[in-house]
């Protein structure tokens, strides 16, 4: 399920029932509002965030204003979408650069909340933005920790410093001068995380702390854990004062109420999420944009970003050609695929095309590498005349790219639906962004 797609889908239908009537009653707001404090309840969001939140709303919409205003549906909308950015940060916040290089940003979080992972997805990024970053392994005491974040940094990109089972403490101050001697600019630090917050574990990353004085003590708290994220990262932030929160695993089945009420219960910022497994899976956080995702109003301009580190210009100005013209061929299909696979989960991407998400099924276009090499296999068992007018691909050519490609009849049908759900959404993509002044293929 994606994040936030069962609150988003309850929201929907509140506003929906408003948006019929016209003018509302006190009755209807309050009725509306009652619906709403329901579903952020059911989200996992944190009871008196809900409780703060509801009472904001509710006070702006029962305002007369409001009351009177033949639009007063749209209006109850937009004070949702105003507070839900307010409860989240109001705006994106930055990391924080050091004065003096190396930047140090120090990595915590308990044990499974993907803070190695993480530290690659960090490294990657900031690589792409031209930085020199470089991945330092302070957790000693998990078994093939050290390997793990070497493997991580190996598919970054981002190379890795380690000592072995040598103290952290010692670590991190070699680590200072190899970033000096290297001219590395960023430090990223893995330490050691724990099946729960304890004594031990604080006082070691305390210790870090004294000695590294970092720009950045962001903690990565798994989405999934819900309320119980929320009471991590409180006890985290009174011991470390941390700087950010990054939200971990929010692509998988979690109700998104950590992410709704983690800044109001301890004041920090929501720095980054991670909505997938590859090293670009990362998305800085930007609460106007996800409050527009709740509320089904889509994410365009994450989407843009996206789009615009997997295509050159001219890659992109082909393709929008290619759709504009119907000449879209199963050859543009596979590079197509290779593209938007860099550019993370299919079902997230839905999910920010205004009005889209909820039409085209994201598992109808999602597909696995081994999947890959059996399409690919399929169409160079076509010729080339089948692979610019798939539509003459009948019983007896199937039969034929079948036995050429070692697959079946199926997996070709499979193939050809995907490839016609693929061109439709494009198209749909490229209708839309007539109206929203251009879309990024």
């Amino acid at each position: 399920m994606a994040t936030f797609g069962t609150l988003s889908e309850k929201l929907n239908h509140i506003f929906s029932k408003l948006k019929n009537k016209g003018a509302l009653t006190e009755l209807e707001i309050k009725q509306a509002m009652r619906e709403v404090r329901i579903a952020l309840l059911a989200a996992d969001v944190n009871v008196n965030v809900v409780k703060d939140f509801v009472a904001r709303v509710s006070e702006k919409a029962l305002g007369e204003e409001i009351l009177k205003s033949l639009t007063s549906a749209q209006q109850v909308v937009k004070i949702v979408h105003e507070e839900l950015i307010a409860l989240m940060g109001a705006s994106y916040s930055k990391l924080n650069v050091s004065d003096r290089p190396p930047t140090v940003i120090l990595m915590c979080g308990l044990q499974g909340s993907g803070k190695t992972t993480m530290c690659g997805k960090l490294g990657y990024l900031l690589k792409k933005q031209n930085k020199r970053p470089f991945l330092v392994a302070c957790d000693i005491y998990r078994p093939a920790a050290v390997l793990q974040l070497q493997r991580v940094g190996e598919k970054a990109g981002v190379p890795v410093f380690e000592r072995g089972q040598q103290d952290p403490r010692k670590t991190v101050k070699a680590a200072i001068e190899e970033a000096t001697a290297k001219g590395y600019d960023t430090m990223i630090v893995d330490t050691a995380g724990r099946l729960h917050i304890d004594e031990a574990l604080m006082r070691e990353l305390e210790d870090l702390k004294g000695i590294l004085h970092p720009a950045e003590i962001l903690l990565v708290v798994d989405a999934m854990l819900g309320q119980d994220a929320v009471n991590v990262a409180k006890e985290f932030d009174q011991h470390m004062d941390i700087t950010g929160v990054v939200l971990s695993k929010m692509d998988g089945d979690t109700r998104g109420g950590v992410a709704l009420s983690v800044r109001a219960v301890t004041g920090k910022p929501i720095k980054f999420v991670s909505m997938g497994e590859k090293m670009t899976d990362l998305e800085i956080f930007h609460p106007d944009r996800m409050a527009s995702r709740i509320l089904g109003m889509g994410d365009v301009l994450t989407l843009i970003e996206k789009a615009e580190q997997a295509y050159t210009q001219e890659e992109a100005l082909k393709m929008q050609q290619k759709i504009r013209q119907a000449t879209f061929t199963l050859s543009d299909f596979l590079e197509q695929f290779d593209k938007l696979s860099s550019m993370g989960d299919l079902s997230g991407m839905l999910g920010m095309v205004p009005g889209l998400g909820g039409k085209v099924k994201a598992e109808d276009l999602t597909v696995d590498e081994d999947r890959v090499k059996r399409m690919k296999a399929i169409i160079y068992s076509m010729t080339p005349e089948e692979r610019d007018n798939p539509d003459i691909i009948k019983a007896s050519r199937k039969k034929r790219v079948a036995q050429g490609s070692g697959t079946t009849i199926q997996e070709v049908n499979q193939l050809l639906k995907q490839f016609e759900s693929t061109r439709d959404m494009m198209k749909k993509m490229m209708r839309g962004g007539k109206r929203r002044g251009g879309f990024p293929f």
